[in-house]
């Protein structure tokens, strides 16, 4: 059993660059990767993403990664690409403005270096960036993160197992209230009938004991017990298996809902209704739970 949530967190140094990498998840309905890169970096994104999918199935799994050029050693990287694109530029600003009879001042070569994008002074550039380590401590980022949401998801499975017990426990609680009731039911219903016939003429027999059939029925809550005993027996198993089970387990938390609705319905007395909504109180508590699992 996986959480979806977790955090993990690398650092690395390495020719002259430190980055820092983190990675952290919440709970999401499906697998939705959100990372942020360094523009020189760009190209990590693909392989990360592959990597990130391989591994979980669900959750909102977020990346970030910070780069620093820190061993600047007093160079100052000219972007050749953003220098040629503005001399193109002055070249045809000088060239319009002699067509027009204009005269520009002559440019000088600090006037270029200040412009937005020339001087990468510090800055990282993608030639000499270690992506390799890089990748390396995003892989064991990756792992870090993997282990937290299997801490996290054994931690999750302990509680919903205790769940599943007070479940059951109220399961078999109700099955003995649900035992003890059918006297008094059967001498409820004697009563009332009596009633009935004593001011009805001509009742039809075959009438009646259709009514009384249908009441039984409606009063019967052996349905409700036998498929929430089974729906503990489902989670359970689900909680031993592997992979991701976060939707199965979710299904079965409405199916656990429905079934302690219905038994409150039938319940006809104040010691199975209770009961019912203890099994809801519990149920609620394990669909929160749920919420977090893969």
């Amino acid at each position: 059993v996986q959480s979806m949530t977790g955090f993990s967190s690398t650092t690395g140094t390495q020719g002259g660059y430190s980055w820092i990498l983190e990675i952290r998840g919440v709970n999401a309905k499906g697998l939705d990767l959100r990372l942020r890169l360094p523009e020189q970096l760009a190209a990590l994104e693909r392989p990360m993403r592959a990597e990130l999918s391989a591994k979980f199935s669900r959750g909102n799994v977020g990346l970030t990664l910070r780069l620093e050029h820190t061993d600047t050693s007093g160079r100052v990287v000219i972007d050749d690409g953003v220098l040629d694109a503005y001399l193109d530029a002055a070249i045809r600003v000088r060239f319009k403005a002699r067509e027009k009879g204009l005269k520009l001042a002559s440019s000088k070569a600090t006037d270029f270096l200040g412009l937005r994008g020339v001087v990468a002074s510090g800055d990282a550039t993608a030639a000499d960036i270690p992506t390799d380590q890089i990748m390396a401590s995003f892989r064991e980022a990756v792992e870090a993160f993997g282990a937290m949401r299997v801490a996290e998801g054994t931690a999750l499975a302990a509680v919903l197992s205790e769940h599943l017990d007070q479940v059951a426990a109220l399961t078999t609680g109700a099955v003995e209230l649900a035992e003890a009731r059918l006297g008094q039911m059967a001498d409820t219903l004697a009563i009332n009938l009596a009633r009935v016939m004593d001011n009805v003429d001509a009742a039809d027999p075959d009438r009646v004991a259709q009514e009384l059939a249908m009441l039984a029925v409606k009063a019967d809550v052996t349905e409700e017990v036998n498929r929430l005993a089974a729906h503990v027996d489902a989670a359970r198993a689900l909680l031993e298996g592997d992979g991701a089970i976060g939707r199965k387990l979710d299904f079965l938390m409405q199916e656990f809902n429905r079934e302690a609705n219905t038994l409150c319905s039938k319940s006809g007395t104040t010691d199975l209704t209770r009961v019912g909504l203890d099994l809801k109180a519990v149920i609620d508590q394990m669909r929160e739970q749920v919420q977090n699992v893969e």
